[in-house]
């Protein structure tokens, strides 16, 4: 009897501790402030979930469980995160072929999926486009951030490129249509978590995974949540279509977000003129650091103008597409069956003429009336676009080299043209190609690179500590060559020999210059370069294809792995990925030693395929 009053009060301060999981229940304030930016959707309970992953770390800071909650799923919590996530549109198909549901399988409130423009319609505007098989689950404040949920693969939508160019709906499972069916699988939401966990950990904004909920045949709902989920496409659908009180609506909603989250400061009283040029500065400088950030860090994420797959601060969402080259290969091009996507370099392009649209948005909203996105060509948006994105670059070559942040800014100010030519000599290496020209891949074309730039980072500043001396051009080009380069691509040509003399000298020229500024000895900078860049320039970094394997491996192994043992495994791959030389955790490949052999086993195993792939694509 007292142990069944126990149980009773131990599942009494569980419903407690999980009483926020309650907030999350369809209800989001961009139903009501932006009525023509979604379509609603009534929703049963999907039955037959078994919870294969929860993000014990990011609900905790979403506050919806406790800071002090053990790492472990409970049969409570398991309950509650099916009750709140486990469910399905009744979608048009349904509706049309009149499903009926059980009253008690019902939800109680709608649920929206968002309105925004792909350019994969036939509807060049964006009045069919939108979340194909993604339903916003609403949000959730936590000690002054506001958090927005949605979840992938609940049901199609009438917003899927499927239901538009064929005139007709879809049953959500429809084994005849791919993305039209409305449903996603476990293996998506796996890649997206350990992509995503390994952004994160290097500052790298973006979309997480909070749950995965999987049923038969690997199919499965992907919970992800992010501090703000609007997208440049949110605004462009609307600007399209001249439709002025909507994308008034949508930058008045976005505005006030950004500002109750503490990330831009208050300007929702200001005139209509200030508060939405505030916006268009904040874009300017967002896109312009963020482009630059993914070309030096060799991210991919295509960044086309229609702003699909891409968030308003330039967080990455949607991991379908995403990659991280572990060279610089700049010519490769994802295949997306209609078309070939942009290149990395052809990324900023892109991102400034995001920008350019939200001069003419800006425009738009301040003077009511729409006028040609070309009268936007000269504004002044895209100069601050091109001054941030000039900036960042430096900045992150900089720190690529490993210099505190203290001594980028010294240089910056005093001997710009020093960095100007050190920056030259690494572009050319850095932008070097393979003879063997353009070729097919699995998912689309590419070019090698032929050089590795984070192997020649790392090792320079030790081998100078240590015999204070160029090195010869044999065996610099031993270093910096990638296991793509050929004999042709490799012969020691006079040009070949002049930018390995330029490279060394103009680097050994920037330390000296930091070691003025700092009253230090050179060798004193080299050991602080030393130290720094074997964290930034790790010799395993992650790629986009070895995301893929470790993902296939994990796979194998989870049906012998609980929820809260991939949870430590994504969170001790991510923590041996962090490239951050600031944190004072050490991260190392013995940082797993206490989890149980199979653990380490997989551990071991992920950290081979990480090493394999790290110059792949």
């Amino acid at each position: 009897m007292g142990s069944t009053k126990k149980l009773d009060m131990q599942t009494d301060d569980n419903k407690k501790h999980y009483a926020p999981f309650a907030k999350i229940n369809g209800e989001h304030p961009f139903k009501a402030q932006v009525p023509e930016g979604r379509v609603e959707y009534q929703a049963r309970v999907k039955k037959g979930g078994r919870v294969v992953f929860f993000h014990f770390d990011l609900a905790k800071e979403m506050g919806l469980i406790p800071k002090d909650h053990p790492n472990e799923l409970n049969p409570e919590l398991e309950k509650q995160i099916l009750d709140t996530f486990s469910i399905q549109i009744i979608n048009e198909w349904d509706i049309e072929n009149k499903v009926q549901v059980p009253a008690d399988e019902m939800k109680p409130n709608t649920y929206m999926a968002t309105r925004y423009l792909q350019l994969q319609h036939p509807d060049k505007t964006g009045r069919t486009s939108g979340d194909g098989r993604t339903i916003w689950n609403g949000q959730i404040r936590h000690q002054g951030v506001t958090w927005d949920v949605s979840s992938c693969g609940t049901g199609g939508t009438k917003l899927s490129p499927a239901v538009n160019i064929n005139k007709r709906y879809y049953q959500t499972g429809d084994p005849t249509i791919s993305y039209g069916c409305g449903c996603s699988e476990t293996g998506e939401g796996l890649e997206t978590l350990f992509f995503s966990e390994v952004f994160h950990k290097n500052r790298v904004k973006t979309e997480r995974l909070l749950a995965t909920v999987e049923y038969d045949k690997g199919l499965a709902i992907n919970v992800r949540a992010y501090r703000n989920l609007i997208r440049p496409s949110h605004f462009f659908n609307h600007l399209k279509q001249g439709n002025l009180k909507t994308l008034k609506q949508v930058a008045d909603y976005y505005i006030e977000r950004q500002v109750l989250n503490g990330d831009w400061e208050d300007v929702r009283e200001k005139s209509p003129s200030e508060k939405y040029n505030y916006m268009l500065n904040q874009v300017a400088k967002t896109f312009a650091s963020t482009a630059a950030r993914f070309e030096d860090e060799y991210i991919f994420c295509w960044l086309d103008w229609d702003g699909d797959n891409i968030l308003m601060d330039g967080g990455v969402i949607d991991y379908g597409s995403i990659r991280q080259f572990g060279l610089f290969h700049s010519e490769y091009r994802y295949d997306d069956v209609q078309r070939f996507s942009t290149t990395i370099l052809e990324q900023r392009q892109k991102a400034k003429y995001i920008v350019q649209c939200f001069a003419q948005i800006t425009d738009f909203l301040v003077k009511k009336k729409k006028r040609p996105l070309a009268d936007f060509k000269n504004h002044s948006s895209l100069k601050k676009f091109d001054e941030v994105f000039e900036t960042s670059k430096y900045e992150n070559l900089m720190y690529k080299i490993g210099f505190k942040e203290k001594y980028s800014a010294d240089l910056m100010k005093a001997h710009l043209n020093h960095l100007r030519v050190f920056r030259r000599a690494f572009t050319w290496f850095e932008s070097a190609k393979s003879q063997k020209g353009v070729y097919k891949v699995a998912d689309g074309i590419t070019r090698d690179a032929v050089f590795c730039m984070r192997d020649i980072l790392r090792e320079l500043p030790q081998l100078y500590l240590t015999r204070g001396s160029l090195l010869e051009p044999l065996e610099f080009i031993e270093i910096i060559r990638s296991s793509y380069a050929t004999k042709n691509d490799l012969r020691m040509t006079p040009m070949l020999k002049k930018q390995i003399q330029r490279f060394q000298v103009s680097y050994l020229n920037l330390v000296d210059l930091v070691a003025k500024l700092e009253n230090k000895e050179r060798h004193q900078i080299l050991l602080d370069i030393t130290m720094r860049s074997s964290v930034i320039n790790k010799y395993d970094r992650v790629t986009g294809d070895s995301i893929t394997y470790v993902v296939q491996k994990v796979g194998k192994s989870r049906p012998r792995l609980k929820s809260e043992e991939i949870f430590n495994l994504v969170s001790e791959f991510a923590h041996y990925q962090t490239l951050n030389p600031d944190l004072r955790k050490k991260i190392s490949e013995d940082s797993g030693e206490d989890f149980p052999v199979r653990q380490k086993n997989i551990l071991r195993d992920m950290a081979g395929i990480v090493r394999e792939c790290r110059e792949g694509l």
